[in-house]
């Protein structure tokens, strides 16, 4: 018994379908993703980001926007929890092509598709200089920047600020995580080896 496989959607015919749709969806070039709702540590990470890139891109030529908006990436479609762009945006523009920086919340059912996927894709896009995955169950930060041709990991924990040279500013993780209401069993030290 043979079976069937389904045709891989273009980018341009997906784009049309998710305009009809009362949902968001992102592409993983090949077909529809449906996304899912978040927990309240989620929600609050994301919006002290937002609320904190807002501040301090005030009167900078470069913008940050949240999950509401998407972006083009290595032919696909994500939604990313936030993003920074530094070229002009159309008011009526609903893709960015060309984001600066992505930030992505971890979820549990979400990490291989950041971590891997997404990872790769946005390594891929040239005009993303940074990857930051932030945790959602302690205050810590995976961070993959490019340096030349090269795409470098480095990890931020605890009271550390995240550096983001693109726009010339840090953001504490104190400040990031604040309000968040952890596990009660969370450790959120860090010791050495």
């Amino acid at each position: 018994m043979g079976v069937a496989l389904k045709e891989p959607m273009t980018l341009e015919a997906f784009l049309d379908w998710e305009n009809r749709q009362g949902l968001k969806y992102e592409f993983d070039g090949f077909q529809p993703v449906a996304m899912v709702g978040v927990t309240t540590a989620h929600a609050a990470i994301q919006r002290n980001l937002l609320g904190l890139l807002f501040s301090r891109l005030r009167g900078h030529r470069c913008q940050a926007f949240g999950s509401d908006l998407k972006i083009q990436v290595a032919g696909r479609i994500r939604y990313p929890d936030g993003f920074i762009v530094c070229s002009p945006v159309a008011p009526n523009a609903t893709v960015i092509d060309d984001p600066v920086v992505v930030f992505e919340i971890l979820s549990p059912g979400t990490s291989y598709t950041d971590r891997i996927e997404k990872n790769r894709e946005y390594r891929a896009t040239l005009s993303i200089q940074r990857y930051v995955i932030l945790e959602q169950s302690r205050p810590a930060a995976s961070v993959y920047a490019r340096v030349g041709d090269e795409w470098v990991a480095d990890f931020v924990v605890g009271e550390a600020e995240l550096a983001l040279p693109e726009i010339g500013s840090n953001l504490p993780l104190a400040e990031l995580y604040e309000g968040v209401p952890f596990a009660p069993d969370t450790d959120t030290t860090v010791s050495g080896a």
